[in-house]
């Protein structure tokens, strides 16, 4: 009688952990949709935890991310946004360009959406205006697509002998035609030849490499888009097994052993989108967060990579770069 009893009582002191988790309320759930990799997003991912954590949100603590990866093949957005949807999510962080942005919008009208976007989000049709992005949205414009032409003015200063201007799009990206109209109308303004490379996969990337080291006195612009941030080990090793003068877009390809590479931080904008996913979470309303917009852009110069591409880098240059690798 005694035995039964302490074993009845120890059966029921064990079921306590039991219902005292069953009484805490759930935790939020944040769901990371992105058209690039884990392994590449890495670092921004971590700046993104960054942000959470200013505010007080710690994974696995009190907020849990659900993570969705395209990994380059934007056809699967879609059912992935609407996978998130169907957890259901608390917020969907969507990043990576605007496929992921535009899937998560169509599979959300109510679920707050955090956006990371390297073009202008009102040109699209993501938000209403940046002040007042109205509906369920909000985010950080990155205006890396719109520093196309830039780039090739830049690239143009450091090579002023180039015969020839190339870009390289993603033909599967919603803004390479905008690419390609702003990389055409800088190229005509400088007075030389313009060359359009595409590559949506890793063997595309090596082919076009290959046709542009057939032009001599050739330079190579390639456009901001996610899946070329993600193969950036694989295009800086085409640059310099071809001996083609590239620049690219972030800072962080130019440390990987690019020439040259002109945007904002990449790092910083995450971490801002994460600060942006705590605060939605903590009460406020996307529609009353303005779009963030970056106020500095970085040059960066690799004169390891221009030296043993045999180029010289300019004093007007180098005194333009905010930081020289050497």
């Amino acid at each position: 009688m005694i035995r039964r009893a302490f074993i009845t009582l120890l059966g029921g002191a064990a079921a306590w952990p039991l219902a005292a988790r069953a009484q805490r309320p759930a935790m939020p759930v944040i769901g990371f949709l992105s058209s690039a990799s884990s392994h590449a997003y890495a670092p921004f991912v971590s700046a993104y935890r960054k942000g959470l954590n200013e505010a007080g949100l710690f994974e696995d603590r009190n907020v849990a991310i659900e993570f969705r990866w395209a990994e380059g093949q934007y056809d699967k957005l879609p059912s992935l946004a609407n996978e998130l949807v169907g957890l259901p999510v608390s917020l969907i962080s969507a990043s990576g360009g605007l496929p992921a942005i535009t899937a998560a919008k169509a599979a959300t009208a109510t679920v707050p959406i955090v956006f990371t976007l390297g073009s202008d989000p009102v040109k699209f049709g993501i938000v209403d205006s940046l002040n007042r992005p109205g509906g369920n949205i909000t985010g950080v414009s990155l205006l890396a697509y719109l520093l196309d032409a830039k780039r090739v003015e830049l690239l143009h200063e450091l090579i002023p002998s180039a015969a020839v201007l190339a870009i390289l799009v993603n033909p599967k990206s919603t803004q390479a035609e905008a690419q390609l109209n702003d990389f055409q109308a800088a190229a005509r303004s400088l007075g030389v030849t313009e060359m359009v490379l595409r590559a949506s996969t890793e063997n595309e990337i090596d082919t076009a490499y290959a046709k542009l080291a057939q032009q001599r006195g050739s330079a190579l612009a390639v456009s901001a888009d996610p899946f070329f941030l993600s193969r950036r080990d694989q295009i800086v090793a085409a640059a310099a097994h071809h001996r083609v003068p590239s620049i690219y877009e972030w800072h962080e390809i130019a440390h990987a052993g690019g020439l040259m590479s002109y945007g904002v931080s990449l790092p910083d904008a995450y971490r801002q989108a994460g600060a942006y996913a705590a605060r939605i979470l903590k009460g406020e309303k996307p529609s009353d967060l303005p779009v963030l917009q970056p106020t500095k852009f970085e040059l960066v110069i690799n004169l390891r990579t221009a030296k043993a591409l045999g180029l010289t880098v300019s004093p007007k240059l180098l005194a333009l770069s905010d930081e020289v690798i050497e």
